[in-house]
């Protein structure tokens, strides 16, 4: 997270000095457009740490004018609202243009330590992308995305950030009828994979030099000083990805929709949708219900990961200009994710060091977690409590394991590991517990404060968010938080549906 600028603190909303850099593209880069305002909205929640982030006074959460803004009903001065296009391949298959079809640019706004934070709009009304869709986001989803982008960035993984979820009492069609709302969405872009993949495969070579010159010089301006900045950039945005990637692996998240198009060009979690954190781990899990193929289960996210900067290498090439250049830039991609969740893995273990026998020892880790379908996050967490020399206390931990055999043929290869580097329990645990998250948004969790919201109570939101930004604290008042799930929370799905 940037530092916060004291410079631009205390930042009333009509008073954000918002501007919009993406609209001095040329006009076939977006549509121009006003959001459709929600009838009689209200706060539903709001982060005090994302409206830090471009200095915003959270007395503003308070006022109607906050509301209004959030909603889409006022315009503030200097804001040009507007819809990208872009297009993608979704679940591995071509799929056309697309764009923003429920989302509305209103503009960035400095922040510091980066060129500027964009605010959009998600659900504010439709859009000449919406295609068959209504513009409309549900309660139910913009809660999730909210929550989740929140959570995230407490546990330091790349995402965009929320600041606000408004809602309103218009219901809309999905299931089942549902009541609307907003999230008004952070980033210092929304640029997806899918925005080059609109202009390669449109045939139009001009705008795909625009877009990624752009692109690198307002995000990657070190890049334009390299022999070929193209071919600079595509090596940057794959690094980025499969350090994503192996952030994600290491908290046990899944996105549940990495189309091209939901792919960020920054290395940014975008576009929360169907996503899951691992409970009893199943490598092969399928977080989306609406995923039949289980392309997107947690095991693959690595795999298409690679594939999608592939997608991104073929749409970059008429500007890269060399297939074995753009091949050598790809081959990045398998070292910088085993480099990554190595060395996560290895701290999540309490390792100082790397060993040869240590992929022996994980792999061991995953298969006995698999076989018991142990809790991801509560075993990574009960592991820092493991002590060298006192097996006798190992109950908690042991308590996650219907083979506990298994475990504790485990555990003994674990224990000679620690005691080959002379690893000391008090100072390992410490540094296990920086690491691994006790609190991480179960779905559960995030349903139960669902339904209280959609009763009209938002209380829960709150609570959760102020477990959620502390995730690796003890916080022994909020234990519960951190619990296995109950049983209803097994018949829980999600799907694309929001």
């Amino acid at each position: 997270m940037s530092a916060i600028d004291p410079t631009t603190a205390g930042r009333r909303i009509d008073t954000l000095p918002i501007r919009n850099s993406f609209a001095a593209l040329p006009p076939s880069f977006y549509t121009r457009l006003v959001p459709t305002p929600l009838p009689s909205p209200y706060l539903v929640c709001a982060s005090a740490s994302a409206a830090a982030l471009i200095g915003l006074d959270t007395a503003e959460f308070q006022t109607e004018r906050f509301v209004q803004v959030c909603t889409g009903s006022v315009t503030l001065p200097g804001s040009i609202p507007l819809a990208a296009v872009y297009s993608g391949h979704q679940f591995g298959v071509w799929a056309g243009q697309l764009g923003d079809g429920r989302a509305i640019l209103l503009g960035d706004v400095p922040a510091a330590g980066m060129p500027g934070m964009e605010l959009q709009l998600k659900g504010a009304g439709l859009t000449p992308y919406s295609r068959m869709g209504d513009g409309r986001a549900v309660l139910r989803s913009s809660i999730r995305e909210f929550l989740c982008s929140e959570a995230m960035a407490a546990l330091g993984i790349p995402t965009s950030r929320a600041l606000c979820v408004t809602g309103s009492d218009l219901h809309i069609m999905r299931e089942v009828p549902e009541t609307t709302a907003v999230t008004t969405r952070m980033a210092p872009s929304f640029l997806r994979f899918g925005s080059f993949e609109h202009w390669f495969y449109s045939d139009k070579q001009d705008q795909l030099k625009t877009l990624a010159d752009y692109v690198i010089d307002r995000f990657y301006p070190d890049l334009r000083d390299a022999s070929n900045p193209y071919l600079a950039l595509l090596r940057e945005v794959t690094c980025r990805t499969a350090h994503l990637m192996a952030q994600w692996q290491a908290v046990g998240f899944m996105h549940g929709v990495m189309n091209t198009d939901n792919m960020s060009v920054l290395g940014l979690t975008i576009d929360y949708g169907p996503f899951g954190f691992m409970e009893a781990f199943d490598s092969q899990h399928i977080c989306n219900h609406s995923d039949q193929q289980g392309r997107y289960a947690y095991s693959m996210q690595p795999q298409v990961g690679h594939w999608n900067c592939h997608a991104l290498a073929q749409a970059l090439l008429p500007l890269i200009g060399s297939v074995d250049d753009a091949k050598a830039a790809l081959e990045y991609y398998k070292g910088a994710f085993a480099e990554k969740f190595d060395g996560l893995l290895r701290a999540k273990l309490g390792l100082q060091s790397a060993q040869p026998e240590d992929d022996k020892l994980m792999d061991a880790m995953f298969a006995i977690m698999q076989g018991s379908h142990a809790d991801f996050t509560s075993f990574f967490r009960r592991l820092g409590d493991l002590q060298v020399d006192n097996p006798a206390a190992d109950e908690p931990l042991r308590d996650l394991f219907i083979d506990r055999p298994a475990f504790d043929a485990w555990a003994v290869q674990y224990r000679a590991r620690l005691k080959q580097e002379n690893s000391q329990d008090r100072p390992r645990r410490l540094a296990m517990h920086r690491v691994n998250p006790k609190y991480v948004l179960r779905n559960y969790l995030a349903q139960t404060a669902i339904e209280k919201a959609q009763n009209g109570d938002f209380s829960e939101i709150d609570r959760l968010l102020a477990v959620l930004e502390k995730p690796f604290d003890e916080q022994p008042e909020n234990h519960r938080y951190a619990e296995l799930p109950p049983d209803w929370a097994s018949q829980l799905e999600v799907s694309c549906s929001s």
